[in-house]
């Protein structure tokens, strides 16, 4: 690309996200303003108490916006002092939305009148029992969304049989982890109990399939650290996530390679020897564009390629899966979705993909979508639990006969 198209492209990423800012700031004002409605000023608190709760949702509606901030320009101890309460909002803004937005359709499905009723001064106890029933409920879904998410990634064992797979590697174990956003929450405690975790597997690889971090290598450098820990008899392999782009994905490259990640950036390296060896394939994430520091090139990791042997492709997104189950690929590991993180978003990320969590299989490629190993957002796992993946790949029983 030449410098002035280099400039242009710089200018406009710019501009995207400048609307992009705007937009979200828009939507935030105009979600927190809905919630002090309904929560405060309907069930007719008054007084001193309308004020206390125009302070307070205008302060965690401020902190949503400090977020992303604070996690790239301050050190990590200061970074979680915005980061957990802004957090938790975010899980807890999410499902008293949802909560009121589903009331508020309850009442026009009964009626205008009951609806009318509801807003009326001499029924204002309607709007109270509703704020407190909305903020209840949330509150419970909170405590069990809090324990699961800050409980650790549970063990989840998953068996691909292959027709390429070389029968000399019958039982080859890949422990794939994926979106672990390792930032202002998840520290240095996590990657060590991971490592901890992810050795005691003594697996023959080790796949990092993106989104290992949130924030400046500057800052999270001590965070990682425990990941130089990581053994695979094969080694540990690493592709990038959108969010290790929209974190500076050359600094983490290399801060991985330190650690001794093999980074895969749409490349694909021999595993093991002779008969005894596949194609191991990885592609930068598909996002990286947004940011400039990259491409998903799936052609170029693929070029010179032997369709016939065996293949695992790394990539962070479950989308390249539209393009690779066509290439003579025969197991795609992804992450990116998170498996939805806490009942229903699972249901707007169907909106985006279908290939939300688990296996998926078209012709002779396989897909593995994790469901991610830490969290991103709120700390909060709610019907889609993290999760550490066990993959083990045999030979098809006609590969094996």
């Amino acid at each position: 690309m030449s410098e002035p198209d280099a400039t242009r492209a710089k200018r406009i990423r710019a501009l995207a996200m400048g609307v992009f800012a705007v937009l979200g700031v828009g939507f935030l004002h105009l979600t927190h303003r809905y919630l002090y409605q309904r929560l405060v000023v309907d069930p007719g608190w008054g007084g001193s108490w309308e004020t206390w709760g125009a302070l307070i949702v205008t302060g965690l509606g401020a902190l949503l916006v400090l977020q992303p901030i604070a996690e790239r320009t301050l050190p990590h101890r200061l970074g979680r002092f915005i980061a957990w309460p802004a957090s938790v909002w975010m899980g807890a803004g999410f499902w008293l939305l949802l909560l009121l937005f589903a009331t508020d359709a309850a009442l026009w499905v009964v009626g205008s009148e009951a609806h009318a009723a509801s807003q009326a001064s001499v029924v204002s106890n309607g709007a109270l029992w509703r704020a407190v029933f909305v903020g209840g409920v949330t509150a419970v879904a909170l405590g069990f969304g809090l324990r699961s998410g800050l409980g650790g990634p549970e063990l989840r064992r998953e068996t691909f049989e292959i027709e390429a797979w070389p029968a000399a590697l019958d039982g080859f174990r890949i422990v794939q982890i994926s979106d672990i956003h390792i930032g202002p929450i998840l520290d240095r405690r996590f990657s060590a109990s991971l490592t901890t975790r992810v050795n005691a597997l003594d697996p023959d690889l080790v796949a990092v399939t993106g989104d290992l971090v949130d924030g400046s290598a500057r800052w999270l450098a001590e965070e990682v650290a425990p990941f130089a820990g990581l053994r695979g008899r094969h080694g540990v392999f690493f592709v990038t996530g959108n969010h290790d782009h929209y974190s500076g994905a050359q600094a983490w490259v290399d801060e991985v390679e330190a650690l001794g990640m093999r980074p895969l950036r749409n490349e694909r390296v021999e595993i093991g020897t002779d008969a005894a060896s596949f194609d191991l394939v990885g592609v930068d994430d598909h996002h990286a564009h947004f940011v400039g520091d990259g491409r998903e090139d799936l052609m170029r990791a693929l070029e010179g390629r032997d369709p016939d042997r065996a293949a695992v492709l790394l990539a962070h997104d479950p989308a390249t899966y539209k393009a690779a189950r066509h290439e003579a690929l025969d197991l795609q590991l992804s992450g990116h979705t998170h498996g939805g993180q806490l009942w229903p978003f699972v249901y707007f990320v169907r909106l985006a993909t279908r290939y939300v969590a688990g296996r998926y299989r078209e012709g002779r490629a396989h897909l593995y979508v994790s469901r991610g190993t830490g969290f991103w957002g709120p700390p909060i796992r709610f019907g889609a639990p993290a999760e550490i993946t066990e993959i083990t790949l045999r030979c098809a029983p006609a590969a094996a006969s």
